[in-house]
């Protein structure tokens, strides 16, 4: 028995080694291990292997796949962050999957007249969109599902971690446009311009159709100005409100005014430009922005495009965005060393490079300072990372034997996020999820009452057959396909060693892997008694008793692995 396990709890009581509150915790890390910590900018040169690897994927990504795994400890550190960095934007679209094709007598569901099943329903250009305000809830949530699909669906890559950075940053809500179309095209705006310059995706984002309904851009005229995108343009989106000095109230009905006139064309979902709404009189800004004067254009874009300059000829922009990066991939705590040594070099690339993001995501994921030990495993997995990364560390896909049985998959996923507090689309206000900002619970606004049970209930149905929409159509983890792709399934120890790497972003400590290999073996004292049991099953695939025998084993340590503490951290 490992030491501890016979001891006395607190209250004179036995301590119950498989109850997680009378378990140590993890070494953070283990002293066998090379560690850095408080590291700069320089680039990283320390030992490459599975801890980094892991850690990388973590981060760049929602879980970690073992083929993924693999590819990138093929490489250099240096490659590996080229190569996860090296984006494509996926061709699919959301298609028509909403009918119910098993029972079309159904009144409650909706038939599309002009599709066919498979079908995407938004065109290729030059064809018009085609609005249906009967289809267009179901077209909304078409779109929903579709871009789970393309968080499980990805490689080794950041993209779309970063659309997800995106998209709380610059935070909309479908639910503010009825629209299937505008919510889609939106998200691919993010999508396609993650990697590349900010300023061009502020003026993109700011004549999106989506933003300017939900931020009252369309209603934003002469007549009336509206500063409600003015405001956020300027607190949420650019300057911040990290230093005392900042815009002010004058600079914001300044800015409110150079916005006017931009409407949108509600069923296409497009943006145009009407002139007898836009204010073209002179703009006089503070001396923040160093008393600018915007001259008054009958052409709106003009004076956007003046604005956008002045804005982003402040430092306080790049120091902003890069406090927010470094929140998202690395921790939300920012102290003094971290802004001096971190923050501030970043911000300096950030605008001599024009305020291209690739190069500062490419200097943070190379550095010593991304890969201290510090910060492993430091914050709690946000819903998306327990959802979307569990089905990807299991190597699981939306499974869709039929259109009707995509659309109900994906909408089972998408109301687990709903009950864990994260649903991509609509998070709850244009400030984004409070976990990413919040001070100074920050992460920990994740973890309550409602939502560990909710993560727990999700983690616990993977392993039952009931998340099904018919016979055939499972969304179920199969432990022993997991465990085959682990480097010597024979041998319990080097095993659950490896599952620890992929799935825990810890070390865990002897006591608790005592615990994983005592559940695996049901007791057994002998570690053959394992070996023995994967040999038959591996000679008799076919075999229904070994089989049996081997993944009710697996399921009962793996389903334990996921609901230790360990496993809610990233």
């Amino acid at each position: 028995m490992p030491q501890g396990a016979g001891e006395l709890g607190q209250a004179g009581e036995k301590a119950n080694p498989f109850r997680i509150s009378d378990q140590e915790l993890p070494l953070v890390p283990p002293p066998t291990t090379t560690i850095t910590l408080s590291g700069g900018l320089e680039p990283y040169n320390g030992p490459w292997d599975v801890d980094q690897a892991t850690h990388l994927l973590r981060r760049i990504g929602f879980g970690v796949k073992k083929a993924d795994l693999d590819l990138l400890l093929g490489m250099t550190v240096g490659d590996a962050v080229d190569h996860v960095l090296n984006t494509s934007i996926p061709q699919t679209k959301p298609v028509y999957n909403y009918f119910d094709d098993a029972d079309p007598n159904n009144p409650y569901d909706y038939e599309e007249p002009t599709l066919q099943l498979g079908q995407s329903w938004i065109p290729n250009d030059p064809a018009p969109y085609q609005f249906n305000g009967d289809a267009e809830g179901y077209r909304i949530q078409s779109f929903r599902g579709w871009w789970l699909e393309q968080m499980v669906n990805q490689g080794a890559s950041i993209l779309e971690k970063l659309t997800l950075f995106w998209h709380n940053h610059f935070a909309t809500q479908t639910a503010s446009y009825f629209n299937g179309k505008g919510c889609y095209q939106h998200n691919n705006l993010l999508r396609s311009k993650a990697l590349g310059n900010f300023k061009e995706m502020t003026k993109a984002v700011t004549l999106d159709p989506l933003m300017l309904i939900y931020l009252n851009g369309v209603y934003n005229t002469k007549w009336a100005p509206d500063e409600n995108y003015a405001r956020e343009l300027q607190e949420l989106f650019t300057i911040g409100k990290d230093n005392p000095d900042h815009y002010t109230e004058e600079d914001v009905v300044a800015a409110a005014r150079v916005l006017t006139g931009w409407k949108i064309d509600y069923e296409k979902a497009t943006t145009w430009y009407y002139a007898v709404d836009h204010d073209n009189t002179d703009k006089q800004f503070s001396a923040f922005y160093g008393n600018t004067v915007i001259p008054g254009n009958v052409n709106a874009e003009v004076e956007l495009d003046a604005l956008l300059d002045m804005i982003f000829e402040k430092n306080e922009v790049a120091e902003y965005l890069c406090r927010k990066l470094y929140r998202w991939f690395v921790y939300y705590n920012i102290d003094a060393t971290t802004e001096a040594n971190v923050i501030q070099p970043l911000a300096q690339i950030f605008r001599s490079g024009g305020y291209e993001i690739k190069p500062v995501l490419e200097t943070l994921l190379k550095s010593t300072h991304f890969f201290d030990a510090v910060n492993k495993g430091c914050y709690i997995k946000t819903p998306v990372d327990i959802v979307i990364g569990t089905l990807r560390s299991f190597n699981l896909g939306i499974p869709s034997q039929t259109y009707w049985d995509d659309f109900e998959m994906k909408y089972f996923l998408t109301d687990a996020l709903v009950g864990q507090q994260m649903m991509p689309g609509d998070p709850p206000n244009v400030a984004g999820w409070q976990a990413f900002r919040q001070v100074p619970l920050y992460y920990r606004m994740w973890v309550n009452s409602t939502t560990v049970r909710r993560r727990n209930e999700y983690l616990g149905l993977l392993f039952t057959p009931y998340i099904a929409t018919s016979d055939d159509n499972r969304l179920q983890i199969i432990p022993v396909d997991f465990a085959a792709q682990m480097s010597n399934p024979y041998d319990p120890v080097v095993m659950i060693d490896d599952m620890v790497k992929i799935l825990l972003p810890q070390p865990l400590s002897d006591n608790k892997k005592w615990l994983l290999k005592n559940i695996l073996l049901s007791g057994q004292a002998s570690d053959s008694y394992w070996t023995i049991a994967w040999s038959d099953y591996v000679n008799d695939p076919g075999n229904d008793m070994y089989f049996s025998i081997v993944n009710t084993r697996l399921t009962n340590m793996l389903a334990y692995m996921l609901l230790l503490p360990e496993y809610q951290l990233a």
